[in-house]
């Protein structure tokens, strides 16, 4: 060794490195912390007051002895405000810091706001030194899935694999070797955009120039800019913690699930305790950059119970790709700490809003944009018994002590409006209108009984697709002539969409079956 050292690490690997640079070791000159910060935060233990199930239970496989400490303490204090001051010290980072961090790791919001920090609180020298990379990665440790590889979940993404690495190596040959490689001058932030599938730089996190959009939740099961006309519509369901809605994917960490982007059709979105709200065809992409958030107006006939939110990307075959997910404990309305919680009553309306983490993606022309409602999401989440009662009785963080179903509300009216706010980086436009849309088809009848009869202005290689309400895929099938008939007769009552697609273009139409 010629006495320059750099560190490198994923993980917890990468929390030890942030507790080194702390103590100023003076050989060390660099280091490369992976999918990890030096933070701990009650939100990333709770977000939205609730236990992290399945990511505790690794964290003791692995031997970690934060457990017990964790349970211990459910709500927001003093303990978790010490731990919380301890494990910040950006202004004690002396060192050039290269983060890589991943969208769909569980770890991205305590790594982008702990950057954002040793930008603005490390020692001037070193300030302009650090840089950060966000790829489409998730956390690793388990399974083909790390940062840096290129199949993350059901989705590739071949143009992001082994970026990591290399700038690794640029960042290293720089402050180890002195090799003068233009290091210095890289883009502050490199992030992965999703769905475009390319690489963008910027200065910091969150990016300059967005704006933030509103789209509202109807009763009909639509997602859209306009304000729901209805002064009392709602849409209800049933949760039963002894039946939760499955963990599909997401920044899972136990061996045992799927990290990543995974298809929410079949084992989330197939079941009876959901509500599905979905958007048009998108006219053109819809760029998201930051985090988004769901406000919700909800009642409830238990006295506490979860609110739990997927984010998906709908694809032009149906597929619902989950992009991020949150969740939100009732009983903590009015804060996190023991002193401020409080229990429903079943006559009142309540606002309940879930912060999802941050992500960027553009969901592209021809997709639409979903959110799933559920009480669920287990085991990523524990599973909210209904009653008011302990939490945690026993300080076990995964039990059920005399649960109960609970029938849970949200409101879709104009008075008690339910949204997602988007950070956009454009206005959003839903729907193909007449400039934008192929404009090649039309249905007739609608409503329709037994048949559905499309025809086309002209025949270019086009196929059709059949989506119910919730997304789940009807039927599909090619065009061979202008006047194609599709048979509804087996279709339940209900609202559908057929899409019409080239492989370029897409237009969509709905329409009903009674």
């Amino acid at each position: 060794c010629d006495g320059n050292i750099g560190t490198w690490g994923p993980s917890a690997l990468g929390k030890v490195q942030f507790a080194t640079a702390k103590q100023n070791p003076p050989s060390l000159k660099c280091m490369v912390p992976v999918v990890a910060s030096s933070l701990f935060e009650y939100s990333d233990y709770y977000p939205g007051g609730v236990y992290r199930v399945e990511y505790m239970e690794q964290l003791t496989t692995l031997g970690f002895g934060t457990s017990t400490l964790v349970i211990a303490n459910p709500y927001l204090n003093n303990a978790w405000n010490i731990a919380s001051n301890i494990n910040n010290y950006p202004d004690e980072i002396l060192i050039p810091t290269l983060m890589i961090a991943g969208w769909y790791d569980h770890n991205i919001d305590v790594m982008l706001p702990l950057f954002t920090d040793l930008q603005n609180e490390s020692p001037l020298n070193v300030r302009d030194k650090h840089r950060l990379l966000v790829g489409p990665w998730v956390h690793g440790g388990h399974g083909i899935a790390n940062p840096g590889s290129g199949m993350q979940g059901q989705l590739s993404y071949p143009e992001a694999v082994g970026v990591n690495t290399n700038l690794t190596w640029q960042f290293f040959d720089y402050y180890l070797k002195g090799i003068d490689n233009g290091m210095n001058e890289t883009p502050k932030v490199q992030y992965f955009q999703m769905g475009e599938n390319n690489w963008q730089t910027a200065n910091a996190w969150p990016v300059a120039d967005i704006s933030n959009t509103n789209l509202y939740f109807h009763s009909d099961g639509s997602l859209s800019s306009s304000i729901p006309a209805s002064a009392s519509e709602s849409l209800s369901y049933e949760y039963d913690p002894n039946n939760p809605s499955p963990t599909i994917g997401g920044p899972t960490l136990r061996n045992d699930l799927e990290q990543g982007p995974y298809d929410q059709r079949d084992e989330v979105e197939s079941r009876d305790d959901i509500l599905i709200f979905t958007t048009d065809v998108l006219a053109q992409n819809v760029v998201l950059k930051g985090q988004a958030s769901v406000n919700l107006k909800i009642s409830s006939d238990a006295a506490d119970t979860d609110f739990a939110i997927r984010l998906c990307d709908v694809y032009p075959d149906g597929r619902s790709m989950l992009v991020c997910d949150g969740i939100f404990r009732m009983r903590f309305k009015n804060g996190f700490s023991q002193a401020q919680e409080s229990f429903m009553t079943a006559e009142n309306v309540y606002e309940c809003t879930i912060e999802l983490p941050s992500t960027s993606l553009t969901f592209l022309q021809g997709h639409r944009i979903r959110v799933d409602v559920s009480s669920s999401n287990y085991p990523r989440f524990n599973r909210n018994m209904n009653t008011g009662a302990t939490m945690y009785p026993n300080n076990n963080g995964d039990i059920l002590v005399n649960a109960l179903s609970a029938e849970n509300t949200v409101h879709t009216s104009n008075t008690n409006a339910s949204f997602i706010t988007l950070p956009l980086t454009s206005p959003l436009i839903i729907g193909l209108n007449e400039e934008q849309a192929l404009n090649q088809f039309s249905i007739f009848p609608n409503p329709a009984t037994d048949k559905l009869n499309l025809f086309l202005s002209s025949l270019t290689n086009y196929e059709y697709t059949v989506y119910d309400n919730s997304g789940k895929l009807m039927m599909s099938d090619k065009v061979n002539t202008k006047a194609h008939q599709i048979d509804v007769s087996r279709f339940a009552k209900g609202l559908y969409t057929v899409v019409l697609h080239n492989g370029s273009h897409v237009e969509s139409k709905r329409f009903v079956v009674n």
